[in-house]
């Protein structure tokens, strides 16, 4: 049995296709090859936070995994990490345990900015003209960080609450080579950019929309992953031209398309998965005009993947057996 710690992991990571691996995962649970219960959650109040177990198989493979990662968002006052957890891999033969996974919350945080890659991907529009974020923490780093590889655009607008977090945000992704601009309004996002990403636990919508929205526009939302969070308001969904969802039947229950749905702006039957269209079984994007929305809650499937990976790529390094805790 495995123990592998954060500084491991790290090391790890590059030797690992993420984006095809977790393409992979998401075509199969989009056709039914997979089995992933409802998401266990713990939510908090005072400090705000949440906690996420996500866990489940890929029929026929050698492994399942139980993830719990958290959230608390007040961490960064105490010069912590608003991220923590860990994942347990085990063997789907026997059940023994194969691997400890101490990631203190490092690959829920990299799968999710892997997904939002993959998203681009598929559903936004070409040529990217400029990158626009709303929230300046780690998922918003992060997700610039992978969207590289899918893009030549560097121009980015970023909005935030905080301006000291917004300047630290531009040095630090000036030195990934992203020339980033602040803004004090969000709806200038709307206005000026083409692929947006959203990534702050927002409890009220950050971006609103009463007129019509700009042809082409492609907005992929992650913050939202429990029932009570939210970044787009009714009217930017109910303009969209196209909704994708990670796994439909969470999304029905956490994030933007719950909202939709239970407000009757959205029909499920309208709704398509993010796997089927990465495999073609359902149409994405059509037109450069069209006007979509990615809704990822993260799914347990990307937590199966990325633990695989590094796990099997540890075996192949011939890092150590193991450590006792």
């Amino acid at each position: 049995m495995k123990i592998l710690n954060r500084s491991e992991i790290v090391s790890l990571l590059p030797q690992v296709e993420l984006v095809e691996q977790l393409e992979a995962g998401f075509v199969q649970y989009s056709r039914g090859q997979s089995v992933v219960p409802p998401v266990g959650e713990l939510l908090f109040d005072e400090p705000p936070g949440d906690v996420h177990i996500k866990y489940g198989y890929i029929a026929g493979d050698d492994f399942y995994v139980i993830k719990i990662a958290s959230g608390f968002y007040e961490n960064p006052r105490l010069g912590l990490s608003s991220s923590d957890g860990l994942m347990l891999l085990f063997s789907a033969n026997t059940g023994e345990l194969r691997a400890i996974l101490l990631d203190q919350g490092l690959l829920t945080d990299v799968r999710t900015a892997v997904a939002g890659a993959i998203a681009a991907k598929y559903l936004a529009p070409k040529p990217i003209r400029k990158i626009g974020i709303v929230g300046t923490g780690i998922q918003a780093r992060m997700q610039l960080q992978y969207l590289a590889p899918v893009t030549d655009c560097r121009d980015v607008l970023v909005w935030g609450r905080n301006p000291q977090h917004v300047a630290d945000y531009q040095s630090a992704m000036a030195r990934q080579g992203f020339i980033v601009n602040p803004t004090a309004s969000a709806s200038r996002l709307l206005e000026e950019c083409n692929l947006i990403v959203t990534t702050t636990p927002s409890r009220a919508p950050v971006l609103e929309c009463s007129g019509e929205l700009p042809n082409g526009l492609h907005i992929t939302a992650v913050g939202a992953d429990s029932p009570y969070k939210r970044e787009l308001g009714p009217g930017i969904v109910r303009r969209a031209d196209l909704v994708v969802a990670d796994s439909i039947s969470q999304c029905l229950e956490r994030g933007e398309i719950h909202h939709a749905v239970s407000e009757g702006i959205l029909k499920q039957d309208d709704i398509r998965e993010l796997g089927s269209v990465i495999s073609g079984d359902s149409p994405g994007r059509e037109t450069d005009a069209q006007v979509s929305i990615a809704d990822l809650t993260g799914v347990a499937v990307q937590d199966i993947q990325i633990a695989k990976a590094i796990y099997l790529q540890s075996v192949r390094d011939g890092a150590p057996a193991g450590r006792r805790l």
